[in-house]
């Protein structure tokens, strides 16, 4: 059943103990939205633990500092940043996947699973997060501000995507006001990478090709490049954005290949084109700009079931 803020709080209300779903290979929006909200949640007197399908990158560590994250005896489960139970990842979407009692999140392509829902065009979940602590009438402080300023400024592209609104600009703001250190977000975010990120990089982008007069750029990963940078999912959030930052570019496609041998598909657009649109092709989702989907066949089967979808598009 699709809810208001006001409903999302009442819900709140009668619970003393909540298990926080974030979605498998976490980025900042579903680790800071998660985070704010557990800090939050203390304020009220009630115990949480946010907990994730696959590891939690070491460099978000300063999300959760000056909470502990125990395991917990939970009353109600809340899911954020999670468009479709799959993205719970395999083994949490068997356990939790029915049993959400809240979820709350900024993807219009949201396919409902649970018993709640609250779905709100926003930049980021963290921006819905934001309203959910005000409607709580919980005070935020410089931890709050800190996890909040994470989900937006990651799921924004540190504030350049065309998802950015002007409501978006003034959150930023008053969080910046409230203590949120938006420098430490941003060195490690956006100004760190690791030597093994950078091997990984280097070779997809050596993979990169390009297709109907340079429209449309694919570049993929495979586990063996995983393998020979040292490198892992967990480093690689903003890679999916590189085949769009070509000169000339509309459509970028980054196939990355998971330990299962499936392969997770991101795309990118601009103007008109649609990635959600595309995804959903292939049972995926997302938003206008920023998609994605999966497939189960050999890599040279994905790029070429994409690429018709793509020139359907296109021509």
């Amino acid at each position: 059943m699709r809810i208001t803020l006001k409903d999302c709080a009442e819900i709140i209300g009668r619970y003393n103990s909540f298990l926080i779903l974030t979605h498998a290979s976490p980025d900042g929006d579903t680790l800071g939205s998660a985070f704010a909200l557990k800090k939050a949640l203390e304020k009220l007197g009630k115990t949480s633990q946010v907990v994730c399908n696959d590891e939690i990158p070491q460099k978000y560590s300063f999300l959760w500092e000056g909470t502990d994250n125990d395991e917990i005896k939970y009353e109600a489960i809340i899911a954020v940043d999670i468009a479709d139970r799959n993205l719970l990842g395999e083994k949490f979407n068997g356990i939790y996947g029915d049993r959400v009692m809240l979820a709350i999140d900024h993807h219009l392509s949201h396919r409902d699973y649970a018993e709640n829902t609250y779905v709100c065009d926003k930049a980021a979940t963290a921006e819905n997060i934001y309203g959910l602590i005000n409607e709580l009438g919980i005070e935020i402080d410089s931890g709050i501000a800190t996890c909040i300023y994470c989900g937006m400024a990651t799921d924004t592209g540190c504030f350049l995507f065309t998802n950015t609104t002007p409501d978006t600009h003034r959150i930023a703001a008053e969080l910046m006001e409230k203590g949120a250190d938006f420098a430490i977000v941003n060195k490690k975010m956006f100004e760190t990478k690791t030597m093994s990120y950078l091997k990984l990089e280097q070779m997809a982008l050596a993979t990169v090709q390009t297709y109907f007069d340079g429209k449309c750029a694919i570049m993929h990963i495979t586990q063996d490049m995983f393998r020979e940078s040292n490198s892992n999912e967990g480093e690689c959030d903003g890679i999916a954005s590189l085949p769009r930052k070509i000169e000339g570019v509309q459509i970028g496609i980054t196939v990355r290949e998971k330990p299962n041998g499936a392969f997770k598909v991101s795309i990118r657009t601009v103007e008109p084109y649609d990635a959600a649109k595309i995804c959903a092709l292939f049972g995926g989702g997302g938003h206008n700009r920023a998609a994605g989907c999966e497939f189960i066949c050999s890599l040279e089967d994905t790029k070429k079931a994409l690429l018709k979808a793509v020139e359907a598009e296109i021509i």
